[in-house]
C-alpha cells in the first residue's frame, strides 16, 4: 500500500522513499540468518519464510489462533462506527480529507496558525479525547501521523488481550 502513491513512501515513518542504493549488508544477513517456521518448525533462511508462510498450512492455523485470542465479536450496527478515513481540516471549513491529504493541506495552507486545535484524526481514535486541543498542532501532525494507524491497528482487538497474546508469544518463541 505505501509504493502505490504517486510518491512512494515508508510504512513506518512515512518518509519518501526514492530509488537509491541497495541495502546489501541487509540482504546479505537475510540471505544467511536461519530461523524455524512457528506453525511447522521447518528450518530456513529469513530470505525464504514469506513463500513458505504462505503456504504452510500449520503456520496459518498458528496465526488465525492468535487473531481468535484477540478479537472481539465486531459490533453489527455501522452507525456506532466514528469514520476514521477522513477528516476536516480543524482550521477552516474544508472537509473529507485523508491523513496524508489533511497533513498536507496543514502544512500547506495553515504553517502559521497557531491557534490550539483538537486533532480530527486523534479524536476519532478509541483512545482519543474529542476535547483535547494541541498547543500545537502542526508539530503534532508531523510527529504523530507521519503513518497511518490503519496500517497497524485493529479497532476490533482488545488491547489488554492483545498485549497478553504478544508477550505469551515472545515467551513461546524462543
Amino acid at each position: 500500500e505505501c509504493l502505490k502513491p504517486k510518491k512512494p513512501v515508508c510504512g513506518v515513518c512515512r518518509s519518501t522513499l526514492s530509488p537509491g542504493s541497495r541495502a546489501l549488508d541487509l540482504e546479505k544477513q537475510i540471505e544467511t540468518t536461519e530461523t524455524a517456521c512457528n506453525g511447522c518448525n521447518k528450518k530456513m533462511y529469513l530470505s525464504k519464510m514469506r513463500s513458505h508462510a504462505a503456504s504452510c498450512p500449520k503456520y496459518q492455523n498458528y496465526i488465525m489462533e492468535g487473531v481468535k485470542a484477540v478479537t472481539k465479536e465486531p459490533l453489527h450496527n455501522s452507525r456506532n462506527f466514528p469514520n476514521r478515513f477522513t477528516f476536516p481540516c480543524p482550521y477552516c471549513s474544508e472537509k473529507n480529507f485523508d491523513q496524508e491529504g489533511l497533513v498536507e493541506h496543514c502544512k500547506t495552507l495553515h504553517s502559521m496558525d497557531a491557534k490550539q486545535v483538537v486533532c480530527p484524526i486523534c479524536a476519532s481514535m478509541p483512545w482519543g479525547d474529542p476535547n483535547y486541543r494541541s498547543a500545537n498542532f502542526m508539530e503534532h501532525l508531523q510527529r504523530r501521523h507521519r503513518f497511518s494507524y490503519d496500517t497497524f491497528v485493529d479497532y476490533d482487538a482488545d488491547e489488554d488481550d492483545m498485549m497478553a497474546q504478544v508477550l505469551m508469544r515472545s515467551l513461546r518463541d524462543k
